[in-house]
């Protein structure tokens, strides 16, 4: 063998193992791509996803799916050549593998916050749709801040009554009247705990990274007859199908089916006084929602721009800001007249 076969050949190995080594090592980048869509009008596991006990339901008609995104999970990374496919397929994303999950979090505690988000966001959403439905509930404590004014003095599932002696019928109500004072203002609670009444004063203090602004240091559900149940199993997390919950719960709450038949699916978080927010991973939703099936998509206003440049077609994107905005945007869709928003150039 000749220096220079010998030099060629010594080169093809070289490049050989480091193509087989490209392919093995692992890149800093997890892929978006369209993840399973659930009918929350329909069923799971043969339970009705959507479960409502304490009032009266109504039939629904038609499909409203939740969409989600598919993930790499935190314990599997990708390679060189699994990265290249999902950047050239228009529907799947790449996104820095630090952004996603953070370094400092471990697996175990992405699941949990993701868990938390996602109750979260079924309590924003029981919440909303009681109040678009007009059905009367109570404030009740659902969260206390450690550290906080709060905590040590009101407790998860205290019902508040009256606030600085204001009778609290709505959620909203609660943060308004905290929010009347000035950090370090005494604030005082009438709650009911274990059937009986008690009035718990708590000092304001400042909101973090806003000094002004006051805060106690909890968050506000609903105590009312009516009971909801999710039934989605623990495949599912994250807050964005809150506006799909809460469309749902208003539907089954409400005489009338909402979607008179139609295939409609959608996104975005949504809080107890029915503001609709952005999410993550619109495009691959809107893909996953189109192969369902749906003919129409929900999307927040601030996630218009990329959803235009979803590359979907068929598909009418209804751009929604409210709760109280998506209902008016079906009921026109349904009846044939009326505004729909829509997401445009």
């Amino acid at each position: 063998m000749t220096r220079r076969t010998a030099t060629l050949v010594t080169s093809i190995v070289v490049l050989v193992i480091s193509l087989g080594l490209v392919t093995v090592f692992p890149v800093p980048f997890v892929s978006f791509s369209p993840g399973p869509v659930k009918n929350t009008l329909g069923e799971s596991k043969s339970k009705p996803v959507i479960e409502i006990t304490g009032h009266q339901t109504y039939p629904t008609t038609g499909e409203l799916d939740l969409t989600t995104v598919s993930v790499t999970s935190p314990d599997r990374d990708l390679t060189l050549p699994q990265a290249m496919r999902n950047w050239l397929d228009p529907h799947h994303d790449l996104f820095p593998r630090d952004i996603i999950y953070p370094p400092e979090q471990s697996a175990d505690q992405v699941e949990q916050q993701n868990t938390a988000e996602m109750t979260g966001s079924q309590d924003s959403a029981v919440a909303a749709a009681l109040q678009e439905a007009k059905v009367p509930f109570s404030p009740k404590v659902s969260t206390v801040a450690k550290g906080s004014p709060a905590d040590g003095k009101l407790k998860v599932g205290d019902v508040i009554l009256e606030v600085d002696g204001v009778a609290t019928t709505q959620v909203t109500q609660v943060g308004e009247l905290v929010r009347k004072h000035k950090v370090g203002d005494e604030v005082t609670f009438v709650i009911r705990r274990g059937g009986a009444e008690e009035t718990v004063v708590l000092t304001t203090a400042a909101t973090p990274g806003e000094e002004t602004r006051p805060m106690v240091g909890i968050s506000v559900g609903v105590d009312s007859p009516v009971k909801v149940s999710v039934n989605l199993g623990q495949d599912i997390g994250g807050p964005s199908a809150g506006t799909a919950f809460a469309l749902a719960i208003y539907d089954k709450l409400t005489p009338g089916p909402l979607l008179d038949g139609k295939h409609v699916a959608g996104t975005g978080t949504i809080d107890a006084l029915g503001q609709v927010g952005a999410i993550g991973g619109i495009q691959q939703k809107i893909a996953g929602a189109k192969e369902s099936g749906a003919t129409v998509f929900l999307v927040p206003a601030p996630n218009c721009e990329a959803a235009l440049h979803a590359g979907v077609k068929d598909i009418r994107l209804v751009k929604i800001t409210t709760l109280h905005e998506a209902i008016g945007a079906l009921t026109a869709l349904a009846s044939g007249t009326g505004d729909v928003p829509a997401c445009t150039k």
